[in-house]
Parts: C-alpha cells; structure tokens; sequence
C-alpha cells in the first residue's frame, strides 16, 4: 500500500473532534457586545497531519475542527452575539483555500472525508442564519482562494478590501483540473445567482476577480477603501446584529468537555455507545433514552445546561458519527439501536415543541437538526433494528428514517411499537429541505394524513408495515436469520456502488442548494480513475471499505 493511502489508516493516530478555545492554534475569537470577530491565522507548523506546512492561511482538517468547535460555542455560550465577522489575522491573506500539499499527500478517502466535514461546517454557518438569528460577514482583506472564497460565500455578505491587489477566486479547474470542492460553483448559481457565462469565466481564471467587476458580477456584496475597511465592517456588523433577535442579556450555556471511553472495540458515552465488529465490518449504535424525566420549565433546563438530554444525546452522537466516519473507513454497515423508555423522549419532545422560541432550545434543536442530517450524508450502510425495549419514538424515530431499511421485530408479546410526534413534521428537515417522513412519501398526502393520524398512538408491527414507516417485521423464528443475511449481503456488496445508490436513494426528487452541493461530492467519492500506464498490465485497484471511508490503493493482481 502506498504512503498515501496510509495517511488515514487508524494505525496512524484517530482524528479527535474535540476542541476548545484555550487549545486553539488557527482562531481567535474577539467579542465586542452583539458581534464577535473570528479571525483566522493559521499555524503553519500546526497541521493534523505531519508532512506539510499551512502557509497563507491555508486549511485542513485541523483547522476546520476548531472552526466547528468555535461556531457551536458561539451558538451555546454566547447568546448575545448576533454577527459573527470572520476574518483573517494575517495581512493581506483572507484565505487561500485547503492546503495543497495536505491533499497531495491524503487518501481519495481522506480527502472526501475532509471536504465533507467542510461542507457540513459550511452548510452550519447557513444553517445558524436561516434559523438562529446569526448573521455572518466575511471581511475580505486580502487573497480569497478557492476554499476561503467557499468560506466567505457561505456567509450572508462579503465585503472585499479595494486595494488594486486582493482578489477573490476559484482557481481549482484552471490551476489543479479539479472542482472546488465545498459548494463554490454551486452557491455561485443557487445563492449568489451570478450570471452564467461570468461564472464560466470566473471559474477558468486562475487571477479570479477584483475590485468594481468582484461587485458588479455579484462575487462579493461591497468593495470598501482600506482606509475605512474595519470601520465599515463594524458598523454593518451592527446593523446585521440590529435584525437579530438572539437576547442580548441571556447567560450563555457552558459546552463542557464530552465524557467517552475510547478502545479499539468501542466508544462509550453516557447516551450513546458503538460497538465495532470486524470480521464483519460492522457498527453497532445504540442510543439510549433519557434514564429519568428531564426539565420541562426553561429555568430549570437552562440549569441542566450541557446535560439537558436532547443537547447532552446530540453533541455525543455528533461526535460519534464523526469519528467512525474519519476513522473506521473499513466499517461499511451501521446498525442503528436505541433503548430506554419512549415516554421519556416523547417528553422531550413535548418540552422541545413548546419552548421552540427560546433561544437555547432553538439551537438545541438546530444540534439536532444538524446531527441527523450529517448521518443522511455519511456514507455506510444504515439499518435500524426496531427490538424488544427499543424507543423509535419522535425525534428517535428520526433515525429509523434516516436508515436505508429498518426492520421491525413483531414478537408474539411485548412486541416493540413507534411512535411519531410533533417534531417528526419539520422540526429536522434533511438537507433537500423535507422532513424524513415526507422524503420517504414523496410528499403524497394520503401515506402522510395516515401517519399523522397516530399522533399520540402506539405503532405496532403490522401497523407499521402498513403504515410504511418499516421495510418489515419478521417475527422472533425468522428474526436472527433476516437479519443475518441482510447484514452479510450488504457487506458483499460493492463499496463503491453502494456509495453513489445509497446517495441517490436516500434524497430522491427535488433539490435544493444543499443537496446539490453533497450530491457533487458523492459523485466524487463513486468515481474511480485508473492509469493503466501507471500500474502497468496487471494494474488493479485495491479498494478497502466503502465510499468515503474507502482506501484506495494502486497494486497488482
């Protein structure tokens, strides 16, 4: 196997997604009342990886890392701030994009894993503005390339410094003969609606775009004199904070540290474990309900603070999700369980619906929201067994609609049944903008009205069969052997294929500006080049895992 396909092999050190501002090496966060300033400087000696240098704040997984750590604190912890500035802490560079030589050196799993991390952190900044009353302003104060032109594009404006140099671009096609690969050509069209054929042009120029032409092709919102350019983003900083309502007053929620206990086999967390089978290339998740009733009144939830179980869940099923999908790339098929009692989710339902308005318990609901969108997007194999003792019940329920296929086991007593609620109508729209339960009907109304109807009403396996909320309900004598072969099939499927059909599937008609962004990258992760001069005659390529986790190596039969 080549060095370059080591690089994301779990020999070689699991990525960690914690982070926190005292262990930052590329942010700096400055809060000045409603607006806080995100300057990036990226540290060149401080990649995750060795065998590069981040020069011209360039990025890689690392520094991404922090800037999701960064925006989750800023959502949690400080309720007051109601514009995010980012900008850079180094003159004359905003951004020069995702560093090359990482990428040379990376895996196509490697990389595919990064730039959907990317994405997913970039999709979040939209996200918070759409729902959280954040707003974002990019303050361009010198080169913007490639990636750091996708970070500025996500923000709801950019104003680009005018001093005849700085220039904004997406030199990728020109420069590497590669597409950008966070959502710049598709943000381009959707959300900056720039004319096509100065898009084709914007994106074949290796110089990119400066000054009045960056402005009047709609490439950036201002162009602003560096004599008045940090006067002139404050002030619209302030006037974006204006339209805001985060509460100016509220005490923050601390985002303190994630307890799990981490081996080879397993990770472990307080709501939410991983069990890793090998030889069969599988993960088991199993999400447990809340072990006693949780707050309902706003006071007391913001004392429970980090531990309130809808916030406490989704930040360990985030963090799980994340480090299986970087570092078991071999792990092909997800099992998804959950345990404990429904009436306890459905309470946390019940109290999520009713205090939808506050500010904690938006953005709790945005962690969510977020969470199990990143789950439809993640490449593996989604099963959701419905067993004795399971809680598929409301915001549960949601990744058992998430998976590819649930099965649902119809016992002769104390058979498991599912239960929607409120939440499972909108409250978690996938990133084509639908609920999951919409998704799977196609929005036909009748299948729709049906489920609806149970609101407040066990699910029983029949019932459910009907209903179409599970693929089947094999009974306890067919039980262990249905889900014995569905497991083992899946497994001796192609990786690769399995990729692209599994993305197609999941999202069906309709798009929106998201989907077509990771609709591109799974595209990517399903197409495979070989050089037959390259690897010679008997040149085979040795795929190991499955789609982003996928290793890919260049060997001979």
């Amino acid at each position: 196997m080549t060095s370059a396909a080591l690089i994301d092999r779990p020999t070689q050190g699991a990525v960690n997604y914690a982070a926190h501002p005292e262990s930052y090496r590329h942010w700096k966060m400055t809060f000045s009342g409603a607006v806080v300033t995100l300057s990036m400087n990226v540290s060149e000696d401080g990649g995750i990886r060795p065998g590069y240098k981040l020069k011209l704040n360039s990025y890689d997984l690392g520094v991404d890392i922090e800037l999701n750590d960064a925006l989750q604190r800023i959502r949690f912890e400080h309720p007051e701030v109601r514009t995010v500035i980012l900008g850079s802490g180094k003159d004359r560079v905003f951004c020069s994009g995702a560093n090359i030589f990482m990428l040379g050196l990376s895996s196509h799993a490697w990389k595919v894993n990064f730039c959907k991390f990317t994405n997913e952190t970039r999709n979040g900044i939209e996200d918070s503005s759409r729902h959280s009353g954040l707003k974002f302003l990019a303050a361009i104060n010198g080169g913007c390339a490639g990636g750091g032109y996708e970070l500025a594009l996500a923000c709801d404006e950019m104003y680009l410094i005018d001093d005849r140099s700085s220039a904004v671009s997406l030199p990728e096609v020109p420069l590497l003969g590669v597409l950008p690969g966070t959502g710049g050509l598709t943000r381009l069209t959707d959300k900056r609606k720039v004319r096509h054929d100065l898009a084709d042009i914007f994106c074949t120029t290796a110089e990119g775009v400066r000054g009045q032409r960056a402005k009047d092709w709609r490439l950036v919102d201002e162009v602003v004199k560096p004599g008045v350019f940090s006067e002139t983003i404050q002030r619209r900083a302030l006037e974006l904070a204006a339209l805001s309502d985060r509460p100016a007053n509220a005490k923050g929620v601390k985002l303190i540290p994630l307890t799990c206990q981490r081996d080879v086999e397993s990770l472990e967390y307080s709501h939410v474990s991983v069990k890793i089978n090998r030889g069969k290339r599988l993960a088991e998740f199993t999400i447990r309900a809340p072990r006693v009733s949780q707050a309902t009144e706003i006071d007391d939830i913001l004392q429970a603070g980090a531990h309130w179980w809808p916030l406490e869940m989704a930040r360990e099923l985030d963090d799980a999700i994340l480090t299986m999908r970087t570092n078991e790339l071999e792990i092909g098929t997800w099992v998804l369980r959950t345990q404990g009692a429904p009436s306890l989710v459905l309470d946390c339902d019940a109290t999520l619906a009713q205090h939808q308005g506050h500010w904690f318990v938006r953005e709790v609901q945005g962690l969510l929201r977020r969470c199990l969108s990143r789950l439809d997007v993640s490449s593996r194999s989604l099963f959701a067994l419905i067993e004795k003792d399971s809680c598929f019940v409301g915001t549960l329920l949601e990744l058992a609609l998430a998976a590819d296929r649930s099965y649902m086991q119809a016992l002769p007593a104390n058979a498991p049944s599912l239960q929607v609620s409120a939440l499972n109508f909108g409250a978690y729209p996938m990133v084509n903008g639908k609920s999951r339960v919409a998704q799977r009907f196609y929005d036909e109304q009748d299948p729709l009205d049906a489920i609806q109807s149970t609101l407040g009403s066990e699910i029983p396996p029949a019932a459910a069969v009907t209903l179409g909320l599970v693929t089947a309900a094999p009974d306890d004598i067919d039980w262990d052997d249905e889900i014995r072969l569905a497991i083992e099939e899946r497994a001796s499927l192609s990786p690769d294929a399995l990729t692209g059909l599994e993305a197609n599937l999941r999202f069906g008609a309709g798009e929106t500006m998201e989907s077509r962004i990771f609709g591109r990258l799974s595209a990517w992760q399903n197409w495979i080049f070989i050089r037959p001069n390259a690897v010679g005659d008997k040149g085979a390529l040795k795929v190991y895992g499955k789609g982003e986790k996928a290793a890919f190596d260049f060997g001979r039969v």
